[in-house]
C-alpha cells in the first residue's frame, strides 16, 4: 500500500503545474465592442474597456485607441468578472487520499497564528483547471480544531505565495460547537453531561476572547512605561486584529441552533462574524439581517439536511435569504472530495437561478458579493473604473455548463488557460482523427 501511495505522489509531481505566470501589464489594452456584465450596474452591450497597468480605466463606447495601447476586437463576446470561491483549500491540498499533499490543518485545537497563505502552491495542478472556469480568485481556508486559523485571499496566478496574495488575513475560522445533544441506549454520555460540554466549549471561546483583550492592554502599558523587550503569545497576538480591531470571524455553523449560539456570542462580545455553511440560515433570516450577519452558503447541489424537507430545498435556500433581506453568497462545499470542484462554482449558481433567483442575482453571488463578505470589493468583483482588470472574456453569457472562455486577466496579467484536461482532449481528438472515426 506505501509503494502504490508513493507512486500516485510521484505521478502527480510529475504532472504539476509547469504553467508560467503572466507578465506584467505593459501596455494599456482595449477591449472593443463587449458586452460587459459590469454586475454593479446592468450590462452594456457593444462597450468598450480599456485597461491599465492592471486597473480599469475607461468603460464607453467608440474609445479611441493611442498609439501605444494594444486592441483586441471583442463584439458579441461577454467580459464577466472573476468568479470568487469564498471557501476553499485550493493551494494547500492536492490529493485527498494522499496525506503527503495536504498542508491546511495544525495539530491542537485552538490555532489562529495559522496562515493559509504560506502554505498555498502556486503549481498545484487544480489551479489551472479552476482557472479555465472562469473562478480566477479564492479565499485559501485552513481546517481542523476549534479555531483552524486565518484565511487568504489568492488569485490564481503568480510565481510564489507572496505574489499571489490578493489580501491577508480575510478572516479568521472557528467551528462552532455541535449544539445537538444525542439520545439512545447507545449514547453513552447522559443529556446532562452532553449540555455541560457544549457550555464548556463555548466559555473555551469567552475566555479566549478575554485572554486576548487583557493581553492587548499588557502590550499597551509596558509599550508606554518602559522600552524593554516584552515576549509575544503568538496566539494572543494573531488574534488581534479580530478581537480589537474587529475583522471578520468566519463562523462554522449549519444548525440553526449552532447559529443563533454563535450570534449572541457574537453580539456579547462585540464582533464581526460571517456564519459559514448556513444550512438552517433561510429558517432565521430575520434574526440575521435583525444582526446583520452575513451568509457564505455551504453548496446548493445537495440533498436536505432533514428526511421530512423538500428535496429542491437546498436550491431553493439563496432565493429565499435574498427574499428575507440577507446579504450571501454561494460557495462549493469545503474538504474531500471538493477541493478539486471549485471550478464547479459557476454552475451552482445557475442552479439556484433555477429556483427563484434572478440570473443577475446568481451572477453576483459568485462575484461582487463574494467580493463584499470577503472585504475586496474595492479591488475586484464587479467591472468598474479604478477596479482590478480581473476578468475573462467568453463566447456565451456567464453560468452556462459548457463555458468557451478565450482570454483572462487578473490584474491586467493574461492567464495561460491551458491545463491537463485540455491536453488530454487535444491528444485523443487528434488520435480519433487520424483514426478516421472523426472529421475534425
Amino acid at each position: 500500500m506505501n509503494k502504490i501511495i508513493l507512486l500516485i505522489f510521484t505521478f502527480s509531481i510529475l504532472l504539476s503545474n509547469d504553467q508560467i505566470p503572466g507578465k506584467e501589464q505593459k501596455r494599456p489594452i482595449l477591449l472593443k465592442g463587449g458586452i460587459l456584465h459590469t454586475v454593479s450596474t446592468e450590462v452594456l452591450e457593444g462597450y468598450d474597456i480599456l485597461f491599465s497597468k492592471g486597473k480599469i480605466v475607461r468603460i464607453e463606447k467608440n474609445i479611441m485607441a493611442s498609439p501605444e495601447t494594444d486592441v483586441y476586437d471583442v463584439f458579441g463576446k461577454h467580459i464577466v468578472p472573476s468568479y470568487i470561491a469564498p471557501l476553499t483549500r485550493i493551494g494547500l491540498v492536492e490529493i485527498g487520499l494522499v496525506r503527503q499533499t495536504h498542508d491546511f490543518a495544525e495539530s491542537g485545537s485552538i490555532n489562529p497564528n495559522v496562515k493559509a497563505n504560506v502554505s498555498y502552491n502556486p503549481d498545484s495542478e487544480l489551479i489551472p483547471i479552476t482557472r479555465s472556469n472562469g473562478v480566477l480568485i479564492a479565499n485559501s481556508v485552513p481546517a481542523g480544531g476549534r479555531v483552524s486559523g486565518q484565511s487568504s485571499v489568492m488569485m490564481l496566478d503568480g510565481w510564489t505565495w507572496e505574489h499571489a496574495t490578493l489580501k491577508h488575513p480575510s478572516g479568521l475560522h472557528i467551528n462552532w460547537p455541535s449544539m445537538s445533544v444525542r439520545y439512545g441506549k447507545n449514547i453513552k454520555k447522559t443529556e446532562k453531561k452532553q449540555r455541560e460540554e457544549i457550555q464548556k466549549s463555548i466559555r473555551e471561546l469567552d475566555d479566549m476572547v478575554r485572554d486576548v483583550r487583557a493581553y492587548f492592554q499588557i502590550i499597551k502599558q509596558r509599550n508606554r512605561l518602559s522600552e524593554e523587550r516584552q515576549k509575544v503569545d503568538l496566539r494572543l497576538e494573531s488574534m488581534i486584529p479580530f478581537i480589537i480591531e474587529k475583522k471578520g470571524i468566519y463562523i462554522h455553523a449549519a444548525e440553526a441552533r449552532q447559529i443563533i449560539s454563535a450570534v449572541d456570542w457574537a453580539r456579547e462580545n462585540d464582533l464581526k462574524i460571517i456564519i459559514v455553511g448556513g444550512a438552517d440560515s433561510w429558517r432565521l433570516t430575520d434574526f440575521l439581517v435583525k444582526n446583520n450577519i452575513p451568509v457564505i452558503l455551504d453548496k446548493v447541489e445537495k440533498i436536505p439536511a432533514r428526511r421530512f424537507e423538500p428535496i429542491h430545498l437546498p436550491y431553493q435556500i439563496p432565493y429565499l435569504l435574498k427574499k428575507g433581506g440577507v446579504q450571501f453568497c454561494l460557495s462549493t462545499r469545503i474538504g474531500y472530495p471538493h477541493d478539486g470542484n471549485i471550478r464547479n462554482l459557476p454552475n451552482e449558481a445557475m442552479r439556484a437561478a433555477a429556483y427563484g433567483l434572478e440570473k443577475s442575482e446568481a451572477l453576483r453571488s459568485i462575484t461582487l458579493s463574494a467580493a463584499e463578505i470577503l472585504d475586496i470589493d474595492n479591488m475586484v468583483g464587479s467591472l468598474d473604473i479604478g477596479k482590478d482588470a480581473t476578468f475573462f472574456i467568453s463566447d456565451i453569457p456567464p453560468m452556462e455548463m459548457n463555458p468557451k472562455i478565450l482570454m483572462a486577466f487578473i490584474q491586467g496579467r493574461e492567464v495561460d488557460l491551458n491545463n491537463h484536461q485540455k491536453m488530454l482532449y487535444k491528444k485523443y481528438q487528434e488520435k480519433y482523427r487520424r483514426l478516421g472515426q472523426i472529421n475534425q
